[in-house]
């Protein structure tokens, strides 16, 4: 195995381990994050951890929630990164339900504080910066899109010195393709063009950052953010550039990079 737990392999700054398949991977980066969690909760009695949404985070996010011990979720203050503009609570493809039945809802955290799709978003966008201003991120544990994002930061949008914590986007073409092709819209013509999102020095801003991108299709952004110049070309590729970060790959996404 490439970058085993023990040994792992240096991109830049971040930190990449390859596992022998998705269930390994999902432990393994289930166990980096309760213990990360815990730690928190050791030092100061409460942990702010942030979450994904995706296909790709969900072998990861069954194995954080059955399958690992010892997660303390009644000292976790619980964030997600993002939602369509004019998406609701209980839309199927909204990420507020999402992580509500995925996490929430099994694991009743200490408090968790959505991102709302309704309403002013331009508001919206300040009432969450000003809590995670109020709740300085633990951990933050994300995905790698097709298109290289992280969280709804597309190449076109994505600024690596971004003076906002959270902000409305508009969504790229490739990136709302990825959308119809996981399922969640039956086209592109029902797929929202804009949505709020956490941006990308809030998102590394936390104490560690976990990376978890199983799949062939990310092989690709993979190599990008990895091996490629950092560039919002490639938003992912600004992971080179924290000690803080691991990046948990399988054999698929991980095909592309040098052995």
């Amino acid at each position: 195995m490439l970058g085993s737990m023990d040994n792992p392999v240096a991109y830049g700054e971040a930190k990449v381990f390859v596992h022998a398949d998705v269930p390994t991977m999902a432990h393994a980066a289930a166990d980096q994050a309760a213990r990360i969690m815990r730690e928190a909760v050791e030092a100061r009695g409460v942990v702010h951890a942030m979450f994904a949404t995706g296909n790709s985070q969900l072998a990861f996010v069954e194995a954080l929630v059955t399958a690992t011990p010892d997660v303390p979720w009644s000292e976790t203050v619980l964030f997600h990164m993002d939602e369509y503009v004019g998406v609701g609570a209980d839309h199927p493809a909204g990420f507020q339900r999402w992580i509500r039945q995925r996490i929430v809802d099994r694991t009743a955290p200490k408090a968790a504080y959505f991102v709302e799709g309704l309403g002013d978003a331009d508001a919206e966008c300040r009432r969450y910066a000003d809590l995670l201003a109020m709740h300085p991120l633990d951990l933050c544990c994300l995905g790698i899109g097709e298109n290289g994002h992280l969280a709804f930061n597309d190449p076109p949008v994505a600024d690596f010195h971004d003076p906002l914590n959270v902000k409305v986007v508009e969504l790229d073409e490739a990136c709302r393709q990825q959308q119809v092709n996981e399922g969640h819209f039956v086209d592109m013509d029902t797929v929202p063009t804009h949505a709020l999102t956490v941006t990308i020095p809030a998102l590394l801003r936390a104490g560690e950052v976990l990376a978890i991108v199983p799949e062939a299709r990310k092989a690709v952004p993979v190599h990008a953010a990895l091996t490629g110049p950092v560039s919002t070309k490639c938003p992912a590729s600004a992971l080179q550039t924290i000690s803080h970060a691991s990046v948990h790959l399988d054999p698929d996404s991980a095909s592309l990079l040098p052995h």
